[in-house]
């Protein structure tokens, strides 16, 4: 004789948008926590006044160039030559330099008369400083490049942003800024 069918309960699936949404906020949650990490010692609170040379020789100060540009937010871009992921970020940057306050560092790359050689090869045409040694960039306390450091009018760091930032990224970050 056969056993009677036994009703199995039926298990309802949950729909596939909200597994989407629970892998995205965990995805979100890793990355946020990852940055946080990994700019654990980038500085904060007033940035850093700093003089140094463009890359044409032509001497930079800090303070007087944010004081160029009142009311304005400025970038700070850290980059390297070597660097593969900023080779994608730098025709943000320089979209980016066509309507705010630009200074590209190039860290590592060289002296003055290296960067500015990969500078006009690769077209870049944003001012730009050498820092042949890195120094500027312990003094932000990046950990790598590309890096962003948007400097609100006030004098304080209010962005710090490390690896690839899209361009829409940046002008928020910039727009943000300006107006809190």
């Amino acid at each position: 004789m056969s056993e009677p069918a036994v009703d199995t309960p039926v298990t309802k699936k949950t729909p596939r948008w909200r597994r989407w949404l629970v892998e995205i906020l965990i995805f979100a949650g890793l990355f946020l926590a990852f940055q946080a990490w990994q700019l654990r010692d980038a500085t904060r609170g007033p940035a850093p006044t700093f003089v140094a040379d463009y890359v044409d020789g032509t001497p930079f100060d800090f303070a007087a160039w944010r004081a160029e540009h009142p009311g304005r937010a400025v970038l700070l871009y850290f980059w390297a030559d070597w660097c593969p992921i900023c080779k994608t970020t730098a025709g943000s940057v320089g979209n980016v330099a066509g309507d705010w306050p630009v200074t590209g560092i190039a860290t590592q790359s060289g002296d003055a008369a290296a960067v500015a050689a990969f500078m006009t090869e690769k077209g870049y045409r944003w001012p730009n400083l050498a820092d042949p040694d890195g120094r500027l960039m312990q003094r932000y306390g990046l950990p790598g490049t590309p890096a962003f450091v948007i400097v609100a009018p006030n004098g304080t760091i209010r962005f710090v942003a490390v690896g690839y930032t899209s361009e829409i990224g940046l002008r928020l970050r910039l727009w943000w800024t300006e107006r809190t």
